[in-house]
């Protein structure tokens, strides 16, 4: 999974990635001018795997992974009208955005973290409209020629592109736009910007961390975007304590009163906002999350540990992650009847501890 951070210049947004991802990436003026963005993986932090792995002693535990892009966004891109397109396209790779606004006082006195948070969304829809209506034009031009097929789907592409224009030019983002599955479809090459669910961190400093909470439920109130949430969090004090031992960040926390570092939530709410959840494998040799989309069934779950598995998929073995604990160990969970055995079209829950058993000659 791969979530692109974005944000104005002076929004905290390179704090928030350092956060993160426990980097050390410059802060000063990486907005500025300098294209190439940071990047770093981040281990998903999840209490169950490590668990499991206390359980069966693995030779390896492997928890799933995110990637972080930071992506300048020069200053003053949104007075000019438009963002460079290589900043623009390394913004579409990304699966999620978390867009980062200032909310903390600055030189130039206070935060006002909706409007920079207006200003790049509608940057965004801007860009999106300008792919929409160059490719409209072109279907109905050259849409018009080719096989019978062709011809049918350019139409159907077109009808669905001059749905959604309007849409954009209201403003409105299009994962507000009610899309059925053939429609999802036929977009998913576009990777339009206002498409990607969007976590908006309100860039705090110490001094509002006791309202952090009333700050995101207020900024709910006030986006409330489909695929959208709002996360408040304290970037330098959480690069600083990506920096320190455990033991030290757990004192620093106490002194500070918080409870947890903000970097496990804020994974976690990337998650659910692409309608993620973890499955797990569990032995000897290995104990390791694995990452699938809501609605997945036994056989995509295969497919995400090998591809094998998924072509020869005969059925998987499933237990419960709260079940094998407190049976405390597969042969156990077999005997009471906990340990199922579910075939291809069973639909994989979130803590799932799964074995595939597969053919290998198919």
């Amino acid at each position: 999974m791969q979530v692109t951070i974005v944000g104005l210049p002076g929004s905290g947004k390179t704090t928030v990635f350092n956060a993160l991802t426990g980097a050390q990436a410059d802060t000063g003026g990486f907005s500025g001018g300098r294209a190439a963005p940071n990047m770093g993986v981040v281990k998903v932090p999840d209490a169950r795997l490590d668990r499991l792995s206390e359980l069966f002693h693995p030779r390896k535990t492997i928890p799933a992974d995110v990637t972080y892009v930071d992506v300048a966004i020069p200053a003053g891109a949104t007075r000019e009208g438009t963002i460079n397109p290589d900043v623009l396209a390394l913004v579409r790779n990304a699966d999620a955005l978390l867009h980062v606004a200032r909310a903390f006082e600055g030189g130039d006195g206070p935060g006002d973290p909706w409007r920079d948070v207006e200003a790049l969304d509608l940057e965004f829809s801007i860009a999106d409209l300008m792919v929409i209506e160059k490719r409209l034009e072109k279907l109905r031009t050259s849409g018009r020629h080719g096989s019978p097929a062709e011809r049918e789907a350019n139409a159907q592409e077109e009808a669905l592109l001059a749905r959604l224009e309007p849409e954009l030019s209201a403003g409105r983002p299009l994962r507000a736009v009610a899309l059925s599955e053939d429609d999802e479809l036929r977009l998913r090459g576009y990777r339009f910007l206002t498409q990607k669910p969007v976590l908006v961190v309100l860039s705090i400093d110490e001094a509002q961390l006791a309202t952090a909470a009333e700050l995101e439920a207020a900024g709910r109130d006030r986006y409330g975007q489909q695929q959208a949430d709002v996360a408040a969090l304290a970037g330098k004090i959480e690069a600083e304590l990506a920096q320190l031992s455990e033991d030290d960040a757990t004192l620093f926390m106490e002194d500070l009163g918080i409870a947890e570092p903000s970097r496990g939530r804020v994974i976690h709410l990337t998650y659910a906002l692409l309608g993620l959840f973890s499955f797990f494998t569990a032995g000897e040799d290995e104990c390791r999350a694995w990452t699938l989309r809501q609605g997945a069934n036994a056989v995509d779950a295969a497919a995400a540990i090998h591809s094998d598995l998924a072509r020869g998929f005969i059925r998987a073995e499933v237990v419960t992650y709260d079940d094998l604990i407190a049976c405390g160990s597969m042969a156990e969970a077999r005997k009471r009847g906990l340990l199922r055995s579910e075939g291809k079209t069973y639909a994989v829950r979130d803590g799932d501890v799964i074995e595939v058993l597969f053919n290998v000659a198919r």
